[in-house]
């Protein structure tokens, strides 16, 4: 059954548009609707707790040897979510070293980008926080699509925008970027690609800047181990090449087909009708510039931006129509409990929860205290029992303080008791109470979207409804994983 999330929609920058942009490109915004806070360090128990403990259900990507690094997707206790990036413990033995670098780079503002938002480095750990981007990458969308291939106009979009990116981050003295490809490339919730922050910085203060595929680095990378400005050209021709073809082909190959005149053999097949032959040639002419084996002959970025922006292609056509990804402010189908958290149908939530009961407990992180059998587990658990008949019997403010004393016992971990008691709070007009007992059921049971369902509830009671908005959508997709399961 779908249901538009009216109330929990936020505006969001039209696709296309030139607001902002100077006569050259580049786009000097603060990132967000102003909005991004300035960089800062963090401590590992607030990334600890934003990850929910670094659980595996929140990785969104793992490197191999050669980048020994996870990201994590989090959310912080204000609700902003986040993408955190965690190096291998010898990645960076100084963390003066990492501090400035990433410092530096969290100095860096723009709509192009996925902004880097701060970091830690307590003890051996090294992390990073970056903005997260909800709608995967461009290798997802361009050589793993599922109902649609890109069309022409969002590839030409997303050559601009890095283009964009890469202007804006020279101009700001950062112009080395480590291993452009088209993981680097993210999509926001707009669907709009914004280049990743982490390829600022190095996988490690000695790793390597390309952990690709040799087929892929730049010559001179190969001869000398630096990456300079020109190599950063260089990955963003074999990125033109990936919007072309649709695969990830080797430059030597792809160049050896446009000496051939073979453009054919180059050019995705699920682009046919879609361009026209200048336009192609023309993105074929870019690309081969790039992928010059002499670096001073390659272009720099504010060229690519002065070429990519006349080729542009419906231009008001927002970002998510040309990726036929639902966008932030559409309608989003709801079961039964997304659309009581939806209306804020708090009695509606209520026989929900008291008909599933504990269902959802099994398999949550349970710790038992070795006294399980004395009167200390015994009393412990007839809290619960008392708890259990008074929010039975709607009696909201004696279950919120037996759960309590239930809680407090510590010699249980229940996500439901967080739920019940956060529903509890939310009837007795307690909004950030409950707030923080959903987002405890969270750490506890990291996919259980009853627990950002109700910090949708509580998100909203509180005015925040851009974040109760994001939060229903992350209930409504772990429930249709789990219920695909």
């Amino acid at each position: 059954m779908g249901c538009e999330v009216s109330k929990f929609c936020c505006g969001s920058e039209p696709s296309g548009s030139n607001h902002g942009v100077t006569s050259s490109g580049v786009d000097d915004r603060i990132g967000e609707g102003n909005d991004l806070p300035q960089f800062r360090e963090f401590s590992i128990e607030t990334l600890r707790k934003a990850t929910s403990g670094f659980a595996t259900e929140n990785i969104v990507s793992e490197h191999g040897e050669k980048a020994p690094n996870v990201v994590y997707k989090g959310k912080l206790d204000n609700q902003r979510r986040i993408a955190v990036k965690r190096f291998n413990r010898k990645a960076w033995p100084d963390s003066r070293q990492f501090l400035e670098e990433a410092k530096a780079v969290g100095q860096l503002r723009n709509y192009r980008m996925a902004n880097l938002l701060g970091c830690c480095y307590e003890g051996e750990e090294r992390l990073l926080v970056a903005e997260f981007m909800p709608n995967e990458t461009l290798a997802k969308h361009l050589f793993h699509w599922e109902s649609q291939p890109m069309k022409w106009a969002m590839r030409l979009r997303v050559a601009l925008h890095i283009a964009q990116a890469l202007e804006y981050c020279t101009a700001k003295g950062r112009a080395l970027y480590h291993d452009l490809n088209a993981y680097r490339v993210l999509f926001d919730d707009d669907s709009n690609p914004r280049l990743s922050c982490f390829g600022l910085m190095k996988n490690s203060r000695d790793g390597k800047s390309y952990s690709t595929n040799l087929a892929f680095t730049p010559p001179e990378y190969l001869r000398t181990g630096r990456v300079t400005p020109e190599s950063v050209m260089y990955s963003y021709g074999t990125l033109l090449l990936d919007l072309l073809s649709g695969k990830h082909i080797p430059p030597s190959h792809a160049l050896d087909l446009i000496r051939d005149r073979n453009i054919q053999m180059l050019m995705d097949s699920c682009l046919e009708g879609q361009f026209s032959s200048s336009d192609g040639t023309e993105l074929i002419r870019l690309a081969s510039r790039c992928l010059q084996d002499e670096p001073r002959e390659r272009p720099n970025p504010k060229s690519l931006v002065t070429a990519m922006i006349p080729l542009q292609k419906d231009l008001e056509t927002p970002s998510h129509q040309l990726m036929g990804i639902p966008s932030s402010a559409s309608t989003t189908p709801l079961s039964p409990l997304g659309e009581a958290c939806l209306r804020t149908d708090l009695t509606a939530i209520h026989e929900i929860l008291e008909k599933l009961g504990y269902k959802d407990d099994e398999g949550a992180a349970t710790e038992l205290s070795f006294q399980m059998w004395t009167n200390q587990m015994q009393d412990s658990l007839n809290f619960k029992k008392k708890g259990d008949v008074a929010f039975r019997h709607k009696d909201f403010a004696n279950a919120a303080e037996c759960y309590s004393q239930f809680i407090e016992g510590g010699t249980m971990v229940s996500p439901t008791v967080y739920a019940r008691r956060s529903l509890c709070y939310l009837m007795n007009d307690m909004p950030q109470e409950a707030l923080n007992d959903a987002m405890q059921a969270q750490v506890i049971s990291p996919a259980w979207h009853i627990a950002s369902y109700l910090q949708a509830v509580a998100l909203s009671a509180l005015g925040q409804e851009n974040e109760a908005h994001a939060a229903l959508k992350d209930g409504s997709m772990l429930e249709s994983k789990r219920n695909a399961l």
